[in-house]
């Protein structure tokens, strides 16, 4: 199955698949969840993965030639993400299949659209939507709010995968269900 190296420090994670590969200087936040198949490196440098983040099936993360890999609190990195080498702020979403260079800095309470692919040293500024390749800022807002509470549902899987169950209960659903509904108005 996977690895965990004697190097890697695990901070109370809420959840750490069976076939992550996790190799070098990385840390795991509190509350955060490793699903499927996520691979890390950290050779040299570090990775650090914030507080309740999620990091979703499939995900690489490396370190850059001179940069470490930070992933911020409360953020959701999404299924197929390659982060290489930067810095991810507080409460962001990184979409489906985005690639994110050495030395790229985005901001909290941002997004990255699915299949992005933002270039080395690019930097964004907090409450960015950025999209294309190269990525660019198509808007501005606050998503901190929506990006946390993202996080927050991936919270309650990883409790209930922790307690051996793959779905949650009729009660637990109605209460996702429900901050979702809440935060839509």
């Amino acid at each position: 199955m996977g690895h965990i190296s004697d190097s890697v420090t695990l901070d109370n994670p809420a959840f750490i698949h069976e076939s992550a590969w996790l190799y070098g200087k990385v840390t795991i936040g509190p509350g955060a969840s490793i699903w499927p198949n996520v691979v890390t490196r950290a050779e040299f440098l570090e990775i650090r993965i914030g507080a309740r983040t999620n990091i979703q099936d499939f995900v690489m993360i490396h370190v850059g030639a001179m940069t470490p890999t930070i992933v911020g609190e409360d953020c959701s990195i999404t299924h197929h993400v390659t982060l290489h080498g930067c810095e991810i702020g507080d409460r962001c979403l990184i979409g489906i299949n985005a690639t994110i260079m050495d030395g790229a800095k985005i901001g909290a309470n941002s997004i990255v659209a699915g299949n992005t692919i933002v270039t080395e040293n690019s930097v964004f500024p907090e409450n960015s939507i950025i999209a294309g390749v190269p990525g660019k800022v198509v808007a501005t807002r606050d998503c901190g709010s929506a990006n946390a509470l993202n996080a927050a549902m991936y919270g309650r899987f990883a409790e209930a995968f922790a307690n051996g169950r793959d779905r949650l209960d009729d009660a637990e659903i109605a209460e996702v269900m429900a901050l979702y509904a809440a935060e839509r108005e």
